[in-house]
């Protein structure tokens, strides 16, 4: 008999061990040789579905394809619904593209087991005109599909402006046929036009509430008001500034239409001076306001200098504002009296005046103020503090170059911070340019 407290020999069992536990405590720490990992000994074959399901919407599409030769159960998932509602056609040229397209023998197989399937489809595609007809030929095989968001993406022009106007308008319009829920809709730079609109509205009218289209040169203002005229669920909308007019936002603020939340409107010049920009009606501004009066309305600039008359000379109710190209001060102080709904202002590029008086006009009359960007502007150190006191802790987003601030008598670079951190309520730098 064994003494009390005595250990046990290396091949002695202790009372109440089992062989099953012994095994059970081997497979769990597995630190001797030939013991099997529970990663490998795990028949992940056996996995639940949903579990699996869930594995794969974490994958890339070529993953999930190589996940789905491993057995006959995943292959099973691989091709569930729900994997196939979202999904992103990339189609590119080698020769001319840094995307990996998609493998066409994976698109002929999406098209024939999950057209029915999809539901939010976008197509990235490349320059080239073979990738865009691509693309085109794959939206004219999508006859029974039920989509609800569309996108059509350029990596780079010209793409689908190079696809003949018919071939893209038919493949367009078998998606607005056959999809009676489409309610996003973004496409740009493409041979878009006002027939393919009208069959949109017509089997889409209840429905879209998002259509983003810039620089689709075959669309008249007819064609976008058809849209605001019918669509009253329409909540968003992005174009051209050409397109804009006081008949559209009269429909955008009827009574039948819903409150819209976004308007995003693009001021594109290609040749200066070769544009005349018309006006917009104050009371149009203020019924669309009236109807909406949450709306952001968000103007992106890319004019030269001579071509702002036509803007900001009333009252304009734009909540944000992007000047890309170089912006004179006259404008700016235009901004500054008539843009009391103003929430962002963005400044490339102004030259080299001075823009305290600008700055501060905007600070005392632009109450809704909070973010702004200065570029290649100069800006006193002192009138910089100045706005930055009148705006005070409702400026959430600040980013000045260093290069923008002039320092003066009253104020060196390093005590700027200083100020206008203490203003800000918070930690605040000047940002640098890169050095690379």
């Amino acid at each position: 008999m064994k003494r009390a407290g005595q250990k046990v020999g290396a091949g002695t069992e202790a009372p109440g061990t089992s062989q099953t536990s012994k095994k059970q405590k081997t497979n769990l720490h597995g630190s001797g040789f030939g013991e099997s990992d529970p990663c490998t000994s795990m028949d992940w074959g056996s996995l639940p579905h949903h579990v699996i399901l869930r594995v794969f919407q974490f994958l890339t599409l070529v993953d999930r394809a190589r996940a789905s030769s491993v057995c006959r159960r995943w292959n099973e998932v691989f091709h569930i619904p729900d994997l196939w509602r979202r999904f992103e056609f990339e189609l590119s040229q080698p020769a001319t593209s840094y995307l990996k397209s998609t493998h066409p023998d994976l698109i002929q197989q999406i098209i024939k087991r999950h057209a029915d399937h999809l539901q939010y489809v976008s197509f990235k595609v490349d320059s080239s005109t073979e990738s865009a007809e691509a693309a085109c030929d794959i939206l004219s095989q999508l006859v029974n599909c039920s989509i609800k968001t569309l996108g059509l993406i350029s990596t780079a022009k010209p793409s689908f402006m190079n696809v003949s106007k018919a071939h893209f308008a038919s493949a367009l319009t078998v998606v607005f046929v056959n999809s009676k829920s489409l309610s996003s809709i973004k496409i740009d730079d493409t041979p878009l036009d006002d027939p393919s609109l009208k069959v949109l509205v017509a089997n889409n009218s209840d429905t879209l509430k998002l259509l983003k289209m810039s620089s689709c040169p075959h669309v008249s203002p007819a064609g976008i008001l058809c849209v605001a005229d019918q669509c009253h669920g329409l909540k968003e909308l992005a174009l051209n500034y050409y397109i804009l007019s006081d008949e559209l936002l009269l429909a955008l603020s009827s009574e039948k239409h819903v409150d819209l939340e976004h308007l995003r409107i693009d001021v594109v010049s290609e040749n200066p001076g070769q544009v005349q920009f018309h006006t917009i009606k104050k009371q149009s501004w203020d019924a669309l306001v009236k109807h909406s009066p949450k709306v952001n309305i968000v103007m992106y600039f890319f004019l030269y200098e001579d071509e702002f008359d036509a803007f900001f000379r009333e009252e304009t109710p734009v909540t944000h504002l992007y000047f890309g190209r170089a912006v004179s001060k006259a404008m700016l102080g235009r901004i500054g009296m008539n843009c009391p709904r103003l929430i962002e202002l963005v400044v490339c590029a102004n030259g080299l005046q001075p823009l305290d008086d600008e700055l501060i006009q905007i600070a005392e009359r632009c109450k809704n103020l909070t973010a702004m960007g200065l570029g290649e502007c100069e800006v006193t150190c002192r009138g910089f503090i100045e706005f930055v006191k009148m705006c005070g802790g409702r400026l959430t987003q600040l980013s000045i170059m260093e290069e923008v601030l002039i320092p003066d008598s009253d104020y060196s670079l390093d005590r700027l911070h200083l100020e206008v951190s203490k203003h800000l309520g918070r930690m605040w730098f000047p940002d640098m340019m890169p050095t690379w």
